[in-house]
């Protein structure tokens, strides 16, 4: 646009007088107009030109904002539609998930069903396992139990350590043959008991029987302390075998008549000392005893022994000590010490008593407290 110069616009005319007040209002002349719409309209047409740029500035822009606008729009469609098939395919891919998912969970139920199954079937298993190896092993223990304490009964009527060893040997094998740990224990009891019976000793119990019967037997014969001819004899025993050593007196150098003679007055002189007799009376009772008490004192010790005898054969060994321990008390009292014989009877009691002592069987407690502490499962 172009602009008009200054120089071409009219001039101005010199203003009219004005009008008097009396007057009606005259118009203006025209020219006064003309001169001030001039620079007006020139301005109107800057601004025109103005706006026009303006406007198209603002629909040029109006358009380009318009096409980006419908780019952005399509995009945005674009975008949608494929957000609108990605939220559909997700959807379908959910649905098949989820799908998925509850089979899965279906498949899971039933897999965790079938394993509780199987883990119940199996504990089942384990304890019906263990229920068959407990009752074996408490089957052998009871065994073994029985079978040592039916050796011990064999050995208390036989007297003979060969049941118990036997027994012991043979629960020794059948636990190894088991090879189960927790017999362990028993078998070491069992080995150390063995140790212990093969360093036990054995009792002769037919001789000490026969010892007894003996001194049944030899009850009638023993001197009882107030026998006088008796004590006369023993003492004439006892002293009998001095004169041995003394030279024999010449019986050429005597006569018939003094040797007899002399004879005769040792008879006598014997007889004498005999008739009056002076000792220490330590048990007045055996001095007391009447000659008719004697039988019953004889077979009260029988008694007494034969007692014993049946108590070494009940293995009844403490009875059979006291009987013997009473014969001994009755043999000291009431019979004369100074008899050989009844040394040898006092001698044969020491022997047997000594004899029962050691004839005790070894208790085998060990093995069968580890056979109840196996038994306990403990």
């Amino acid at each position: 646009m172009s602009s008009v110069p200054p120089n071409d616009l009219p001039t101005a005319t010199p203003a009219a007088p004005a009008p008097s007040p009396a007057r009606s209002p005259i118009p203006a002349p025209q020219a006064a107009p003309v001169a001030a719409t001039a620079p007006a309209s020139g301005r109107g047409g800057v601004v025109t030109v103005l706006l026009t740029a303006v406007a198209v500035a603002a629909l040029a822009s109006s358009g380009l904002l318009w096409q980006k606008l419908s780019s952005i729009q399509e995009q945005l469609a674009r975008q949608s539609a494929d957000s609108g098939a990605l939220a559909i395919e997700a959807r379908s891919m959910a649905r098949q998930a989820e799908e998925l998912v509850r089979e899965t969970a279906a498949r899971l139920s039933v897999a965790e069903a079938r394993v509780s199954e199987v883990a119940l079937q199996r504990s089942q298993l384990e304890e019906l396992m263990q229920s068959l190896s407990r009752s074996r092993d408490e089957n052998l223990v009871v065994d073994i139990e029985s079978a040592i304490r039916l050796a011990q009964q064999q050995a208390q009527l036989t007297g003979s350590l060969d049941p118990l060893v036997a027994a012991l040997k043979s629960a020794d094998q059948r636990i190894e043959r088991a090879a189960q740990p927790r017999l362990t224990p028993v078998q070491r009891a069992i080995g150390r008991d063995l140790d212990r019976l093969t360093r036990a000793a054995v009792t002769d119990t037919a001789g000490l029987l026969a010892r007894l019967d003996e001194l049944v037997r030899q009850v009638d014969d023993l001197p009882v302390l107030n026998a006088v001819a008796q004590a006369a004899a023993t003492r004439r025993l006892a002293a009998a075998p001095a004169p041995q050593n003394t030279p024999p007196l010449n019986q050429g150098d005597l006569a018939w008549w003094q040797a007899a003679l002399q004879r005769s007055w040792e008879v006598v002189r014997d007889e004498a000392r005999g008739l009056v007799r002076v000792s220490r009376v330590d048990q007045p009772e055996a001095i007391l005893l009447a000659p008719e008490q004697t039988f019953f004192l004889r077979e009260n010790l029988k008694l007494k022994l034969l007692n014993a005898r049946l108590g070494v054969l009940a293995r009844q060994y403490e009875s059979a000590r006291a009987d013997l321990a009473a014969a001994t008390a009755a043999l000291n009292k009431y019979f004369d010490p100074a008899s050989r014989r009844t040394q040898n009877a006092a001698s044969t009691l020491q022997t047997a008593q000594a004899s029962m002592k050691a004839a005790e069987l070894p208790r085998l407690d060990e093995t069968l407290s580890a056979l109840a502490t196996a038994a306990a499962g403990r």
